[in-house]
Parts: structure tokens; C-alpha cells; sequence
């Protein structure tokens, strides 16, 4: 197997393969044999298997990297180094914010964005320039395409990556496109949500005048012992967990299959039934239906949680 001159990221740079020896012939049959992963122009990877935020964080990093001058990453590409969590994310483009008030440019692969930027709100990522962490997750809310919903979700995985709400706030006292939905978002911002299909279905809960549920409570039998930690629940009557493909990944055993977390799973609500909890469940294609509120609306009466 070639061995290619790859960096602390594990980016293979073009300009570093011909120092060390390689050809642009090379470089281009190792790509179309699939031996190289091209990650941007000039820049490539080994094979792996990497998840749509992986890839754009190396193309992030990538860019910044091979910039001729000082870039600073920020929103969608910004997220991906602080590992933020987003509702259906766009990775067309690498992201970066500009620190002037005019002359940005866009291209098929690069989108600048204007905004002046302080001192604290530039920090360094594994290596290269970001927006803070509070700043990053302003922009994603300010312009993600999804909304309420898209805000939700990027200001719950900032809070539970130890973001401060009050910076948060007080960036949003600035006029800017979107702000609206993202101070709302905010306002109902939890860190206790643990990925956006979660803070989706919060979304959708909330936008459709529903009580907002307690999250992730832990339930126990008569004699104490530990039953379930559940994703939803009002006044432990009513339990609703969101059934996403990352839910069963995170929940695996070492040499367990996901049909056995599904089997856990079975065992886990029927032990809540025992305890006069009624469960419900929804999937991602249930998001995208909206249907969910509809759902848990039903139960909420039947229990005389809210009015008929």
C-alpha cells in the first residue's frame, strides 16, 4: 500500500506529495482508484469511514490550511470543528466570516460572510481560526433554512458543549437577518437534549402550543431500583422517545447487534408499562411528516394533561 505524507489532520496536500516525490499523474489515478479521498482543490484524504461532518471538518481545515492569508472559519464549517450537532446540515460550501462589513464573495465551494468580529469571538481549533463556540452557534441559528427547529437544535448541542447563554443573548441584541426565530430558539434552548432529532421534536411540541416535556428523567421502581431514562415525559405519565438509527448506535454493546438494543428496548418500555407510564415513539420520518404534535396531542388528553 502507497504511503502518502499526510499532516497532524491526516490531509495529504498536494504541494507536500510533489515535494516528497509524487507526480499530479500519480496523485490522479490514486483518486480514481479510490485510494484517495479529494476533500477540496489541492487537498486529499485516505479512505475511511467518515461521517458528512468529518469530511467538511477536514475540508474546513483544509481551506484554512492552504489560505494565503488568515481565514476564520464560522458557521456551518465553524460547527464542525466544535463539534456541534445541527438539524440537516448543508456542507456544499466551506464557511468563513470575513471581520469587514462589505466585499464577501461566493463560489461553488466557498461562501464568505460579511460581520465585523471581536477579539473573543475568534479562537483557535485544533490548529486553525474559528468563530467562538457562543458566536458559531449564533450564526448556524441565524441562517439555517430550518428555522425555529434549525436554531433549537444548534443552541441545544452548544449548551451542552458548555456554551454561555448570556454571551449568546447578547450577541442576538444585534439587528441581523433571522434573529427572530433565534431568540426564540434560544429562550426554549436546552442543553439537556442530547441530538437534533430530539430538539426537532421539541420544536414541533413547542411551535404547536404544547407543554413542554420534562427531559431526560429517570424512573425507578417501588423498591428504588433505576427502570429507565427516558427522552420525554410529562408528569411521569407520559413518556415519548425519539427511535433515531445514532439512538441505537450510541446505545450498542460491545459485540451487540441493533436488533438486541431494539430487544433492550422492548424490555425497557414494557418495565415503564408495569409502572402505569404509557409510552409513545416517533422516528425522523415522523418529523418530517409532522405528525409528532398530532401524536403526542392525543395521549395528552386521553391523560388529562391538556384540555380536550
Amino acid at each position: 500500500m502507497t504511503t502518502y505524507p499526510t499532516d497532524e489532520h491526516g490531509l495529504i496536500f498536494r504541494s507536500t506529495a510533489l515535494a516528497a516525490g509524487y507526480t499530479d499523474n500519480e496523485l490522479t489515478r490514486a483518486r480514481r482508484r479510490g485510494d484517495l479521498v479529494s476533500v477540496g482543490s489541492g487537498a486529499s484524504v485516505t479512505p475511511a469511514e467518515r461521517t458528512p461532518e468529518q469530511l467538511h471538518q477536514l475540508s474546513a481545515i483544509a481551506a484554512s490550511k492552504q489560505a494565503t492569508k488568515p481565514i476564520t472559519l464560522s458557521h456551518q464549517s465553524a460547527a464542525t470543528l466544535h463539534q456541534l450537532a445541527m438539524l440537516k446540515p448543508n456542507f456544499r460550501r466551506v464557511h468563513t466570516t470575513t471581520g469587514r462589513s462589505h466585499g464577501a464573495h461566493r463560489s461553488s465551494t466557498r461562501h464568505e460572510h460579511t460581520g465585523t468580529l471581536t477579539e473573543s469571538e475568534v479562537v483557535v481549533v485544533d490548529g486553525v481560526r474559528v468563530t467562538s463556540l457562543e458566536r458559531t452557534a449564533v450564526d448556524v441559528a441565524c441562517t439555517t433554512p430550518h428555522g425555529f427547529a434549525g436554531a433549537l437544535s444548534v443552541f441545544d448541542s452548544a449548551l451542552r458543549a458548555g456554551a454561555d447563554s448570556e454571551v449568546m443573548r447578547a450577541m442576538l441584541r444585534r439587528r441581523r437577518h433571522g434573529v427572530g426565530h433565534a431568540r426564540r430558539a434560544l429562550h426554549h434552548a436546552d442543553g439537556a437534549s442530547e441530538n437534533p432529532g430530539e430538539s426537532w421534536t421539541r420544536a414541533q411540541l413547542i411551535e404547536a402550543g404544547l407543554p413542554i416535556p420534562r427531559l431526560q428523567h429517570e424512573f425507578h421502581d417501588e423498591k428504588g431500583e433505576f427502570v429507565a431514562r427516558t427522552d420525554f415525559d410529562w408528569a411521569g405519565l407520559l413518556v415519548a422517545e425519539f427511535d433515531g438509527d445514532v439512538k441505537y448506535r450510541k446505545h450498542l454493546k460491545p459485540g451487540e447487534t441493533p436488533f438486541q438494543v431494539m430487544k433492550r428496548e422492548k424490555v425497557r418500555e414494557d418495565a415503564l408499562r408495569k409502572l402505569g407510564v404509557m409510552v409513545i415513539r416517533w422516528t425522523w420520518k415522523d418529523l418530517e411528516n409532522g405528525v409528532v404534535a398530532a401524536q403526542a396531542r392525543t395521549w395528552l388528553t386521553r391523560l388529562n394533561l391538556v384540555a380536550a
